[in-house]
């Protein structure tokens, strides 16, 4: 299960996804954001996805890997989908017993969240898998940069933003160590009940945690040990540059965006 987490991850690749200047890449993933949530009718959804299967498509990265992305989020979407169902009173009502209703606004509710939550997952998953963390770093350092003006710690906050990503795929890794090597000593992680459980989890986070702090000191003195002192007077081996294609990219995603906001002024 944990190994099916991709959260993080870099795919090296030499796709047009991969190619476009990663400031325009965070941008057309946050209009993307806002183009799932405007969305209120099915054909506004419809157009996400659209946008979202071209994406994937064209960044050459295998589905299974989107996939793999949206498994360990399948419990929440079927709790979150159940409350909606029941909990939702609009519309017509199909099924009634005592307080629990399931009516077709519920149904609706339902069916537009886990539609949603799955575009939007495999969408700004899209951007971490075509993305190396260096690049992506100084995407955000530059988007930041007018807040360096009231002082704001903008190269720290991108640091700390990409080494968070960077370190989730490690973490998952020590997490499925720490996991085998109780099992092999005999504890029952993964039977008992829901207690049991619980206070088996305790057993993996006290490592982890170690594990964390004593990774987190090594890459701290690593930095030092390299002259590190934050991005004042830094010069950069890759330079950004955008191009006709980072505005076409753009373009394209106002256009799908301007069609939804469309959709739903007219239906």
């Amino acid at each position: 299960m944990l190994k099916d987490i991709t959260i993080g991850q870099f795919f090296p690749g030499n796709s047009l996804i991969h190619r476009l200047d990663p400031r325009f890449k965070i941008v057309i993933t946050f209009i993307f954001i806002i183009m799932l949530f405007v969305g209120s009718s099915p054909l506004g959804l419809l157009l996400g996805g659209i946008f979202t299967v071209y994406a994937i498509t064209v960044s050459r990265i295998k589905l299974k890997l989107f996939v793999k992305s949206i498994k360990p989020i399948m419990p929440f979407l079927i709790i979150t989908a159940i409350l909606n169902l029941f909990f939702i009173s609009d519309g017509d009502v199909y099924f009634k017993w005592r307080f629990f209703k399931i009516t077709s606004g519920g149904i609706k509710t339902s069916i537009f969240m886990i539609v949603r939550i799955v575009f939007l997952i495999a969408g700004t998953s899209l951007l971490t898998y075509t993305t190396s963390p260096i690049a992506l770093t100084d995407a955000i350092e530059r988007l930041l940069s007018p807040l360096k003006k009231v002082k704001f710690p903008v190269h720290e906050l991108a640091m700390m933003m990409t080494i968070a990503l960077r370190f989730i795929p490690t973490l998952i890794e020590e997490t499925d160590k720490i996991m085998s090597a109780q099992k092999a000593r005999g504890a029952e992680i993964d039977s008992g009940s829901l207690m049991a459980r619980a206070k088996n989890v305790v057993s993996i986070l006290i490592p982890l945690f170690i594990s964390s702090f004593r990774r987190a000191e090594e890459l701290a003195t690593a930095m030092e040990c390299r002259c590190y002192n934050g991005g004042e007077g830094r010069t950069r081996l890759r330079q950004l540059k955008s191009n006709r294609t980072d505005y076409a990219a753009l373009a394209v995603t106002l256009i799908f965006l301007a069609a939804v906001i469309a959709i739903n002024i007219i239906f």
